[in-house]
């Protein structure tokens, strides 16, 4: 059985927010050519042809993300799915979507919940911080409507979680975080490091390795203890390091030292390795033109690929080397430096922890 994973941006990183911190934009920046319209039918098309036409036995995840996904306009989803459906034959496929939540209407969430969506809410916990960090066009607050959103997305049977950008500011505030996540019964957050753009700006956003050992015992200390009382919730990094505990595969791309070959589709069709690296020098071809082997062969992917780690000297006698290999080589930036490491400061306070919740919770 084949897998197939696309990231897709149908409005690239068009948005009607302005983040403090924002990768894509950041990202999107640095391409020679800005890429502005909207995803065609016709690069719609060829990319839904070109992964259904791996096989009867494929398994389809279309995952799609900005920017603002959403601004490409419910017409587009609804052509996207109707095409899926006249397409497919007997492969298995799955949507995702990751959304700021700030214009959602009931009509979306009921789209979601027809196609059975998982969608991914963009919020940064508490009100105070979020709205510092997190405005609309107009630098206006968006916490409330966000949560009005997850509000309507769970009245609609919805499936979704929810995504918070771990910033510098966010990191000094775990028991604060800790809170809103009980509190508003989240099932699943998932913490994305902030990251610093290519040319260092927002740096004072930008997550350092022992803010993020930091955040992190503390907020582990917090969820074990509701884990060990019978109410458990998932964390995105603490399910990936329970998976491996367990001699499992984590989930997250990136997680054991090396990069998985991606396809995240530009609204033009162009296809990059990564979302953290959609630039001009690491493109692997355009849908429209090229075959998904061409693209997941073409020497662009093997050397995206066999890139090598930066250098930490905490690895040396790392009992954790084997479970990371320095990680992901865009977020590692967030978990060490040349002298020291966050995530393995982290590992030492809540691996054997983990393990046992591991084991608890498969048996």
């Amino acid at each position: 059985m084949k897998y197939v994973s696309f990231l897709i941006k149908p409005a690239s990183s068009a948005c009607d927010m302005r983040c403090s911190y924002c990768f894509y934009r950041d990202v999107a920046d640095h391409r020679a050519h800005a890429v502005r319209e909207r995803m065609s039918e016709r690069t719609m098309r060829a990319l839904i042809d070109r992964a259904l036409g791996l096989g009867d036995d494929a398994q389809v995840t279309f995952a799609f993300q900005g920017g603002e996904p959403t601004l490409a306009g419910l017409d587009f989803f609804r052509a996207f799915t109707a095409y899926v459906g006249e397409r497919r034959t007997n492969q298995t496929v799955s949507y995702a979507l990751q959304t700021n939540a700030h214009t959602l209407t009931p009509e979306w969430a009921a789209f979601f919940r027809e196609h059975d969506f998982l969608v991914g809410v963009s919020v940064d916990a508490y009100r105070e911080l979020h709205d510092s960090l997190r405005k609309d066009i107009a630098l206006g607050p968006t916490h409330a409507r966000v949560m009005e959103s997850v509000g309507m997305l769970r009245e609609a049977g919805v499936d979704f979680n929810v995504l918070t950008v771990l910033s510098a500011q966010l990191a000094r505030h775990p028991q604060r975080v800790f809170k809103f996540l009980t509190r508003e019964k989240i099932d699943y957050v998932q913490f994305i490091p902030c990251l610093a753009g290519f040319d260092g700006e927002g740096a004072e956003y930008a997550l350092t390795p022992r803010a993020f050992f930091s955040f992190y015992r503390t907020f582990f200390d917090l969820w074990l203890r509701e884990v060990q009382a019978g109410r458990y919730f998932s964390v995105g990094l603490f399910d990936n390091v329970m998976q491996m505990s367990l001699g499992q595969y984590p989930q997250a791309c990136g997680m054991l030292g090396r990069c998985a070959p991606q396809f995240v589709v530009e609204s033009n069709g162009d296809v990059y390795p990564c979302d953290f690296f959609a630039l001009d020098e690491w493109r692997c071809g355009n849908v429209c033109e090229d075959t998904l082997e061409e693209m997941a062969t073409c020497e662009t992917m093997r050397a995206f690929l066999a890139e090598p780690r930066r250098e930490c000297s905490a690895c040396a006698d790392c009992p954790f080397e084997g479970i990371c290999h320095r990680n992901c080589k865009r977020l590692n930036a967030a978990y060490y430096d040349e002298d020291y490491c966050g995530y393995r400061a982290f590992l030492e306070h809540a691996y054997d922890g983990l393990a046992r919740a591991a084991r608890m919770l498969a048996g």
